[in-house]
C-alpha cells in the first residue's frame, strides 16, 4: 500500500488535504468568542422550536399574549347601566348658580316679563275697560241693536232689598221689543266673589238670582258667556 504522506523537495512532510479542511470546517460552525451567537447545528437536548408541537415541547415558540381591550368610560357606563352618561360640557344647576350664569329660559323670562291677566286688574278697571266692551259686542252679535249698558254703584232695585247697602251693578236695557232690563250685581266688588242677577220687562224685578256660583275661577270669557246664556234662557236674544 502506497504511503499517502506527501513529501516536498526538502524532505518535510506536507499536511494532507483532510488536515487542511478540518480547521476551516470547525471554524465555520464554531461560535464566535466575541459574542454569543446561535448556530444552525441542532443539539441533542433541544428540538427545533419552530418544528415542535407547543403542546409537547415546552421550548416551542408561543404566540404573544394579547392584552385585554380597554373600554372607554362612556362606553363602559352605557354597557353597565344602559344609560348615557351626562355630557361633560354641561354645567350642573348648582355650578351655574355659583358662577352667576342663568339658564336660557330664565334669561328670556327676565328680559320679557309675562303680562298680567286682565282678570287680575282692579275690579272697576276690569269692568270698564274689558268686560263692558266685550259684553256689548257679544249681545250685539245676537241681534240686539239698541243695547244701553251702564256701570254704577247703587242699591239693589228689588223688593225686600231697599235697606241694603249699595253695590256695584251692570245695568243693561233695550226697547227693540218692549222694555227689557237686566242687572248684574257684584256685592263684594270682586269678579271671583258672590254675584247676583235679576231681569224685568217694564216692571220692578222681584227675584235675585245667584250667578255663576259653581265656577272655580271666573274669566272674562266666562263672565260674558254666562250672561249671554242667561239672557238667551230668558228668550230675549235672537229670534226669541
Amino acid at each position: 500500500m502506497a504511503d499517502q504522506t506527501n513529501h516536498n523537495q526538502a524532505g518535510e512532510v506536507a499536511p494532507s488535504t483532510v488536515d487542511k479542511q478540518a480547521p476551516s470546517v470547525a471554524e465555520e460552525h464554531a461560535p464566535s468568542t466575541d459574542s454569543p451567537e446561535a448556530t444552525d447545528i441542532p443539539t441533542a437536548n433541544a428540538p427545533d422550536p419552530k418544528a415542535a408541537n407547543p403542546e409537547d415541547n415546552p421550548n416551542a415558540a408561543k404566540p404573544a399574549a394579547v392584552p385585554p381591550k380597554r373600554e372607554k368610560p362612556a362606553a363602559a357606563a352605557k354597557a353597565a347601566g344602559g344609560e348615557k352618561p351626562a355630557a361633560t360640557g354641561e354645567k350642573p344647576a348648582a355650578a351655574a348658580a355659583a358662577t352667576g350664569e342663568k339658564p336660557a329660559a330664565a334669561a328670556k323670562a327676565a328680559k320679557k316679563e309675562k303680562a298680567p291677566a286682565v282678570e287680575d286688574k282692579p275690579f272697576v278697571e276690569f269692568i270698564e275697560q274689558d268686560y263692558l266692551p266685550a259684553l256689548q259686542k257679544a249681545i250685539a252679535q245676537q241681534g240686539v241693536q239698541d243695547l244701553q249698558v251702564s256701570f254704577a254703584k247703587q242699591k239693589v232695585p228689588i223688593t225686600g232689598f231697599e235697606s241694603s247697602e249699595e253695590c256695584w251693578q251692570i245695568i243693561g236695557s233695550w226697547t227693540e221689543i218692549g222694555q227689557r232690563q237686566f242687572n248684574l250685581y257684584f256685592p263684594e266688588e270682586d269678579i271671583q266673589g258672590k254675584k247676583g242677577f235679576s231681569c224685568n220687562e217694564g216692571k220692578k224685578p222681584s227675584t235675585l238670582e245667584s250667578f255663576l256660583i259653581d265656577e272655580r275661577r271666573i274669566t272674562l270669557d266666562l263672565l260674558v258667556f254666562g250672561l249671554v246664556q242667561r239672557l238667551d234662557g230668558q228668550k230675549w236674544l235672537g229670534i226669541n
